[in-house]
């Protein structure tokens, strides 16, 4: 039996992961790790909590007391744990530096000190910055020009160190803009559509012409697992979904999903540092037999419904109830 610790299995597109481990593979154990900030839900993870194979940690990966107990029982580490938003860096990017870059840390000591078989990073295309044109490999600079993506390139760099230095056998992952189930309603195509079923404004940054390549989470999850049993240590990866899209094109797919008018478009100032344009070419991992299997059109239909028909999933976290609720019901474990 192989034994997967997942950190920051709670987020988005960790708690996807789980999903499919589970759905994927019988003869396997899932460890959760997860601090429970606002964007850890353990509703993302309600279908599997009585699975046997399944179990939930509440910690803190920067507590190594905590992760090298559950590193010394783990086959595989993937790190999601992260904090993620960009928007967010820009007013409190201390928060990011220590859960980024020291949590990262602490789970690499633990790795070191207690032998796994893979160390997978999760890592972003934010990393390389902006470009106009062209597409990124994973050989180009890393250009960060936000607090988020300076602490992802930060940790991303540790990790591929702990390679070189220590022969821990890491993997890191580089991927686009991620969409589907679960992703906390702060997220462009999360917050639009909860937003326009509530009939509220949808704020665009600038003039909504910034382009980005969105990836379907779930195709996420098919690549992670292919680098989790195909890749090579101490290499990169870029995941994407070759669906390059301005804000406006996202904004006016949603209006179309919702029958809602674009009359609920709302310009606004545009964020501190914001890049243009992310792309990445994904040669590297397509030779190791993947390619995104969902069209956009499909996963995007896929995934307004799965908010339409889930309110009482994310009214709550947008309400400001979640973060009450779950601090009560989870204080036993602290």
């Amino acid at each position: 039996m192989k034994t997967y610790l997942i950190t920051g299995g709670a987020g988005f597109i960790g708690s996807n992961f789980i999903h499919y481990l589970l759905s994927a593979y019988d003869n396997i154990q899932v460890i959760n790790l997860d601090k429970l900030t606002y964007a850890g839900n353990p509703e993302n993870l309600r279908p599997v909590a009585d699975d046997p194979r399944y179990e939930f940690v509440k910690g803190d990966i920067c507590d190594s007391t905590v992760v090298e107990r559950l590193v010394k029982r783990a086959d595989v580490v993937v790190n999601f744990a992260a904090e993620s938003h960009v928007d967010r860096s820009i007013g409190n990017p201390d928060d990011f530096i220590k859960t980024d870059i020291f949590g990262t840390f602490v789970l690499l000591e633990a790795a070191r000190k207690y032998p796994v078989e893979r160390f997978v990073q999760i890592s972003t295309d934010e990393v390389y910055g902006s470009t106009e044109t062209g597409f990124f490999s994973e050989k180009d600079t890393l250009l960060p020009s936000s607090p988020y993506s300076a602490s992802k390139a930060g940790a991303d760099r540790l990790a591929y160190s702990y390679f070189i230095t220590y022969n821990v056998p890491v993997v890191i992952t580089r991927s686009s803009n991620n969409y589907g189930p679960y992703q906390y309603p702060e997220k462009l195509i999360s917050l639009f559509t909860t937003n326009a079923l509530d009939d509220k404004p949808l704020p665009i940054y600038g003039d909504g012409k910034n382009v980005r390549d969105w990836l379907y989470v779930t195709d996420n999850c098919e690549a992670i697992d292919v680098v989790l049993n195909k890749a090579e240590d101490g290499e990169v990866y870029n995941i994407g979904g070759a669906n390059e899209r301005t804000n406006l094109e996202i904004t006016d797919v949603i209006l179309r999903e919702l029958g809602k008018p674009k009359s609920l478009m709302t310009f606004v100032e545009d964020r501190k540092g914001h890049d243009r344009r992310y792309a990445l070419n994904i040669d590297k991992i397509a030779s190791l037999g993947w390619s995104p299997r969902y069209t956009f059109e499909k996963a995007m239909a896929e995934t307004v419904s799965w908010y339409k028909q889930n309110r009482q999933w994310w009214e709550p976290l947008k309400s400001g109830e979640y973060l009450s609720f779950y601090k009560e019901q989870y204080k036993t474990n602290l």
